[in-house]
Formats: structure tokens, C-alpha cells, sequence
């Protein structure tokens, strides 16, 4: 007893051991940088920000991106505030509906990102005064059923289109017998729907629909008389600068934007809008040429986001395995006799089952949201992206690995447990010398599928900002404005890397089967012949 109980007890420790010296690596306390102001913004919203290749004309580096800078309206305010707050500019990229959680989990220091001060989100962070105010127009096709419409009535039964959690979105509602669509995550995507037909036209601010006529010219802004168009108040089309409740900051922000006159505001838009990187598609080019030299210009952000994307896959199944392996040899050893260690399993079996059921039972996209913004919040504790994302991936695959090995446990004859304890062996022994190699080759394609998931599930994490593939496509993309074309390159990596990966295993399982014409030992024999030569006499013939 002594022996079972000290193998509970090294096994916890080590355990504990493990986890902490992980944490204590890459892990560390949220503090603010009395030198350094952090600004989200999605860097995929041009004139108000886009993403770019090179610094010219005052742009700043993304954080944890080497040839990635962010230029626009926005970040040439958050330098102008960052100068009188005596600070540096980082810019940290990050997806739309991630940006308050970014904020009040500490991830960032400030919103700057034409974010309107709603009702709303002014009961989660402050805001300062405004500094832009622009009015709202509807995207559509130039060539378009709406093309030349002049009023909102004339979009009745239109579908129109918005942005997910903006104030656009909302105003669709005044329109007349609008059919009202879903909203989309960012505006590339939007911009692709009506070029493509999938909406009539989308909902915007001026400046991004002026952005959108010059990236292609299939598209045409419908702007409004002030009577024929969308009803709204100051609030609604005026964009402020987000900050933490209490922050001590917002004072001086609104010192500075208290001289920011419409005036300045509209010189600064204007050059923006002439500055601002646009790829003009004339319709001559040809699509599979226009992919090639998306290719050429674009191809080693491609390489570095599939990189990530197959180490994070990689990592995080094999940790999952590991972890799927412990717990189904855990869930799956005899009890105890013992009445404490009995009530100890019983516990921890609850644990798990806990853990199984919530990871299974949520997507992976909201565990990321989670983890990642929520360790910061409720903890203060800062985790790295990249291990915040190799976290996830592996406690997802995790829980579902578990279950898929106590199948491929059951699956073994019991006969072979029984013949194991017949000869004395102990639990662990039958598990890692009988068991687990056939529930290894037994589950290996399951293992490999998820594998597969994995590969396509990263594309989630760039909610936390992590510069996988679908990021960096998406990121190529805000450059190019050639959606379609970008996201076909982004697709046959994917499948590439999946199809690869399938391959790969599939071989990996014959070679554990070994050959078909297998024949036992014993049906073989090892002749030597008058001259000395050795060969194996197999069923009497000569091999």
C-alpha cells in the first residue's frame, strides 16, 4: 500500500513540477510601461488603418510581425497622443470583437480604431472626445440593380449588409423593407459580397467607402441628402479613443483633441486616403496571373503563417495525445481497495470528467477568448501568444483524445488483461507493455484526424491576434484588396498541408503493420550449405 501510495504522491509532484516551471516561463504579470502605449486596432480598415509592408510614410511595426507596419488615419493620432503622453506607439493587431476584451484585460492601452462611443460599450471603458465625425453611406455593385439609387427607399427588399458590432450594422434597420443580412466579421469580407453578388451593398462610413471605389472600381459609393438618408446623432458617427476605466491618461488625450479641429481632422483624411496602399484592378488582368504575383510579392508571409500553423498543429495533438493517453489509462485502472485512494479517484475522475464535457462541449474559437483574455483579466497574468495558442490547441485535442483512447482501451480482448494479471503483472505494466501499443496503432487514425482538424482549426486564434495562415492571408489580402484571389492561395495551402499530412500518416500505418507476406519464426529455418552460405528454408523452399 505504502508503494501505490508513494507513486500517487511522485506522480503529483512531478505533475505540479511540470505545470509551474511551463507557467513560470511564459507566464508573466500584466504591468503597464509608463514608456510604451499599446493601441488595437484591426490594421484591415483603410483610410482609418490598413496593414503594409514597409515603414514609409509614418507607419508603425505590428507588434510580433517582422515585416508588418500599420499606417492610417489612426495611427497618425495615436502617434500625435503618444507624443504629448511622451510615449512609444505600438501597434498590436487585433480582430474587431476583440478589441474591448483586449482593453480591459490589460492586452492593450488604448482603442484606436474608429470605434463609436455607444451607450454600450461606455459601461465596460471610457472614451474620450472625438476625433473624427464622418457620415454614413451604402456600398453597392457600380453595375449593380442599385447603382444609381439616391434615397434609402430606393433599397427596398435590397440585401444590405454591416460590419458585426458597429453602429453601420444598426442603421440598416432604417432603411424600408430592407432584407436585412447577417453581419460579417470585417469589411474585405463585405467588399467581396457584393462583388460577388452574395449582398446588393453594405453600410460604411464615408472614408472607407471612398477606400473601396478606389480599390475597385466595380464598387460605387451611394452617398445621402440629409433628409433621404440614415438618421443619426453625434454619438453614432463620431469615433473616440478607448480607454481603461479610471485611466489617468484620458486627461491628457482630451487636453490634445480639444484643439483637433474638423479642419485638421479632414487634412489629415484626405491624405490618408491619397497615401493609403491600393491595388487597382482594371479587369484586364488575368485572375491566375494576378494569383502568381500575389505569390511572388506576398509569399513569405504566407510561408511564415503556414509554418506557425503546422507547428501549433503538430505541438498541440501530440500534447493532446499524451494527455488523452494519461487519462484514459487513468480512467481506466481498477479501483482501489484502499479507502482514501478510492475517494481520491473518485474525484479526480469527476475533474476530468468536467474538463472532458467543457472543452468537447465549446468551440474552440470562445475557449480562445477565454483563456487567452480572461487569464489577463481575472488573474492579471499575461500569457504569450504563441503559448497561449500551443495551450489551447492542446487542452481541446486533449479532451477529445481521451475519449478516443478509452475506445481504443475497450476495444483490446479482455482476455489479454486477464492473461497479464494471470502472470503478475501490475496495472501499469499491462497498460505500457500489452495495451497502449495496440490502442496506439488502433487509434492512429483518429489521431491523425484530428491532426487534420487542427491544421484548420488555428485559423480561430487569430481572435488573439496569432499570425497563423488565415491571419496572414487576411493580412496580404487588406493589402492587395484581391480577396478572391488571396483566399484560393490560402485554400490550396491548406489543403496541401492537409492532404501532405494524411499521406504521411497513411504510411506511417502500413509501416507499422509491417509486410503482408509476414510469416511467423517458427515456419522459418536457417540452412548452411556445403559452401558455407546461409538461407532460410521457408515451407521446404529456398528463400
Amino acid at each position: 500500500m505504502k508503494k501505490e501510495m508513494d507513486r500517487y504522491k511522485y506522480s503529483i509532484i512531478a505533475l505540479l513540477f511540470l505545470v509551474v516551471s511551463i507557467s513560470l516561463l511564459s507566464i508573466q504579470h500584466v504591468q503597464a510601461d509608463d514608456k510604451v502605449i499599446r493601441v488595437g486596432m484591426e490594421a484591415a480598415y483603410a483610410p482609418f488603418n490598413w496593414t503594409q509592408k514597409n515603414p514609409d510614410n509614418g507607419a508603425v511595426p505590428i507588434e510580433g510581425t517582422s515585416s508588418q507596419y500599420a499606417n492610417g488615419y489612426d495611427v497618425q493620432v495615436a502617434k500625435m497622443l503618444a507624443k504629448k503622453l511622451n510615449k512609444k506607439v505600438v501597434i498590436v493587431k487585433t480582430a474587431w470583437n476583440g478589441l474591448v476584451p483586449a482593453l480591459i484585460s490589460g492586452k492593450i492601452d488604448a482603442i484606436i480604431g474608429g470605434m463609436s462611443p455607444t451607450a454600450e460599450r461606455i459601461k465596460e471603458i471610457d472614451f474620450s472626445k472625438s476625433y473624427y465625425a464622418s457620415s454614413i453611406v451604402v456600398v453597392v455593385n457600380r453595375e449593380g440593380k442599385y447603382g444609381k439609387a439616391t434615397k434609402l427607399s430606393d433599397f427596398k427588399e435590397a440585401k444590405i449588409t454591416g460590419q458585426q458590432g458597429t453602429i453601420p450594422y444598426t442603421l440598416i434597420s432604417q432603411i424600408p423593407d430592407v432584407n436585412k443580412q447577417t453581419a460579417m466579421a470585417d469589411y474585405p469580407q463585405m467588399r467581396q459580397a457584393v462583388i460577388s453578388g452574395v449582398a446588393d451593398g453594405y453600410v460604411a462610413e464615408r472614408p472607407e467607402a471612398l477606400t473601396a471605389e478606389q480599390a475597385n472600381h466595380s464598387l460605387k459609393m451611394i452617398s445621402f441628402k440629409k433628409e433621404e438618408g440614415f438618421q443619426t446623432n453625434t454619438e453614432e458617427i463620431s469615433v473616440a479613443v478607448g480607454m481603461r476605466k479610471g485611466d489617468a491618461d484620458l486627461a491628457t488625450v482630451n487636453d490634445v483633441l480639444a484643439d483637433w479641429t474638423i479642419l485638421k481632422q479632414r487634412k489629415l483624411m484626405e491624405k490618408m486616403i491619397k497615401t493609403q496602399p491600393v491595388t487597382e484592378d482594371d479587369g484586364k488582368n488575368k485572375f491566375f496571373s494576378q494569383v502568381f504575383t500575389i505569390v511572388r510579392e506576398s509569399g513569405s508571409q504566407f510561408a511564415r503563417g503556414a509554418g506557425l500553423t503546422l507547428f501549433i498543429a503538430l505541438v498541440g495533438t501530440l500534447i493532446g495525445l499524451v494527455i488523452g493517453l494519461a487519462i484514459g489509462v487513468f480512467r481506466t485502472k481498477p479501483k482501489s481497495s484502499n479507502k482514501f485512494l478510492y475517494c481520491l479517484d473518485k474525484i479526480l475522475n469527476g475533474c476530468l470528467s468536467i474538463y472532458i464535457e467543457v472543452f468537447r462541449g465549446t468551440p474552440m474559437i470562445v475557449q480562445a477568448m477565454v483563456i487567452y483574455y480572461g487569464t489577463a483579466q481575472a488573474f492579471n497574468l499575461n500569457l504569450e501568444r504563441t503559448f497561449a495558442a500551443l495551450l489551447i490547441v492542446s487542452i481541446n485535442t486533449g479532451a477529445y483524445m481521451s475519449e478516443i483512447v478509452r475506445g481504443g482501451i475497450f476495444s483490446v480482448d479482455k482476455g489479454q488483461f486477464e492473461a497479464a494479471q494471470a502472470i503478475g503483472m501490475t496495472h501499469g505494466q499491462t497498460m505500457t507493455k500489452v495495451v497502449l501499443p495496440q490502442v496506439i496503432r488502433n487509434i492512429l487514425p483518429a489521431t491523425g484526424n484530428e491532426f487534420v482538424i487542427n491544421i484548420k482549426d488555428t485559423s480561430v486564434l487569430n481572435v488573439i491576434s496569432v499570425v497563423e495562415l488565415y491571419f496572414s492571408g487576411n493580412t496580404v489580402a487588406t493589402q492587395n484588396f484581391q480577396y478572391f484571389q488571396t483566399f484560393t492561395i490560402i485554400a490550396v495551402i491548406y489543403f496541401v498541408m492537409t492532404f501532405a499530412v494524411t499521406r504521411i500518416l497513411r504510411l506511417i500505418e502500413k509501416k507499422i503493420d509491417g509486410p503482408t507476406d509476414y510469416l511467423p519464426y517458427a515456419n522459418q529455418m536457417q540452412v548452411e550449405d556445403a559452401a558455407g552460405e546461409h538461407y532460410s528454408l521457408v515451407g521446404g523452399v529456398k528463400k
